[in-house]
């Protein structure tokens, strides 16, 4: 494990630097450029602090909508779980085309957890269109 700085820091670093030299300073495609790249580092950051929460939430919700997992309780790294998340997805997709949800309490356990991923995503991505919903899945509270 680093010590100090820790990525969150170096990358709160980078965004003051962009926002407040050289945001003033750019015009044009410069400050376009860099308020997109301001954009990229938000949701970078907001990714790593919510990552952990937000992946154990979406496992939940898989087994939820297809049942217990093993290799669920077995994948401790981010990385292990992403993958898991990936599998386990493909097969919820799988169970909607073959028309499994199209009714039923299947359908409405799919529906929510749809509803809570999409919230999740959007929490990372652009938390301002959440302003005011109820989230099923954890959130930033220093979203930006």
């Amino acid at each position: 494990m680093q010590d100090r700085p820790t990525a969150d820091e170096l990358l709160a670093a980078i965004e003051g630097f962009l926002e407040h030299d050289i945001l003033p300073l750019a015009d044009g495609a410069r400050q376009f450029h860099t308020r997109v790249a301001l954009a990229a580092l938000r949701i970078v950051r907001r990714e790593l602090a919510l990552e952990d929460a937000q992946l154990e939430a979406e496992l939940a919700g898989l087994a939820a909508v297809l049942g217990p997992s093993g290799d669920a309780e077995a994948a401790r790294r981010a990385e292990e779980r992403r993958r898991l998340v990936v599998a386990r997805t493909e097969t919820l997709c799988d169970r909607i085309r073959e028309g499994h949800a199209d009714a039923g309490p299947l359908r409405e356990a799919v529906l929510a957890h749809v509803r809570a991923t999409v919230r999740a995503k959007l929490d990372v991505s652009n938390p301002r269109w959440l302003a005011g919903s109820s989230p099923a899945y954890p959130r930033n509270p220093s979203s930006r």
